[in-house]
């Protein structure tokens, strides 16, 4: 069994309890970093962390709570030197242009643009962000770059080819036929991996979340994260479900536009339940095959 330290970073409270090595308390930056946030803050919180976050060959899986805060993974990312494959399960392509900082939804793009960044996959999306008529909200460059690749669930993308990216879309029938594909994919990609799961790849049957979901099951998961075994460089986890009442009437528009609607308190911890044991599950698989 691989020693690496577990980490929850606690924004919402969700994860917890979780027998991790370290809890590192963030709920006082929940209204400044739930959703989005700017890169002042940002920039803060990474400062906050850089003396309490282990060096990333001693840490292991970082548990982060709700999805909205999917773009902590690019201040971890942004710790390590060496080259990295990044992949991502998510429903969204988590590429979508944020005008005001860094958020859940455009973290990606920023992930990008880090040079140690050599590959990107965004695997089991089911989400319309990536159709035709949102096709606009996408960055479209590191999809032009050849960094960045798709890979949905019966949800059309075929507009990339007009932007001579049609290579880096790739389209499923179904979240067996997509792990099957690119497990192929990965075997033939000789760099550390980071993975990044966002529970909201998988199919309400499994758990619930406050985002709409996908169509993965556990065992895709699962498939993927053994396929990774001695590869994997890093991973974190999101996708816990969380309510929170901003005092942002802005971060208040701009998460119902999303669609989050509030949830009943009875509702949520019956929810949280099913993710705990999903969590445990998951962190156990990925501790045997860190590098």
């Amino acid at each position: 069994m691989n020693d690496r330290n577990t980490v929850v970073l606690n924004f919402d409270n969700s994860t917890m309890p979780f027998d991790a090595s370290l809890v590192i308390d963030l709920v006082g930056w929940q209204e400044r970093i739930r959703f989005g946030c700017s890169w002042k803050n940002f920039k803060a919180l990474s400062q906050e962390l850089s003396n309490k976050l282990p060096v990333f060959h001693e840490l292991g899986c970082v548990l982060m709570g709700s999805g909205d805060y999917h773009h902590i993974t690019q201040l971890l990312l942004s710790r390590i030197s060496a080259p990295i494959h990044l992949i991502v399960c998510d429903n969204h392509p988590d590429n979508m242009r944020y005008p005001f900082g860094i958020h859940c939804g455009s973290w990606v793009y920023w992930a990008s643009r880090l040079p140690q960044i050599q590959r990107i996959d965004v695997i089991g999306i089911c989400s319309s962000d990536i159709s035709l008529k949102h096709a606009w909200e996408n960055h479209w460059s590191p999809l032009m770059n050849g960094k960045l690749h798709y890979w949905s669930i019966q949800q059309d993308a075929t507009w990339m080819k007009w932007l001579g990216a049609k290579h880096n879309f790739h389209y499923c029938e179904s979240a067996d036929s997509l792990m099957h594909s690119f497990i192929n994919e990965l075997n033939s990609i000789d760099i550390p991996c980071y993975l990044s799961i966002d529970k909201d790849v998988l199919s309400e049957t499994e758990v619930k979340t406050n985002w709409d979901q996908g169509q993965f099951l556990f065992k895709h998961l699962k498939q993927l994260i053994q396929t990774s075994h001695l590869k994997l460089i890093g991973a974190d986890i999101t996708g816990d479900v969380s309510a929170y009442q901003y005092q942002s009437r802005f971060k208040q528009f701009l998460s119902e536009s999303d669609g989050q609607n509030e949830l009943a308190s009875e509702q949520i911890y019956l929810w949280q339940l099913d993710q705990k044991k999903m969590n445990h599950d998951l962190v156990n698989l990925l501790q045997k095959s860190f590098i």
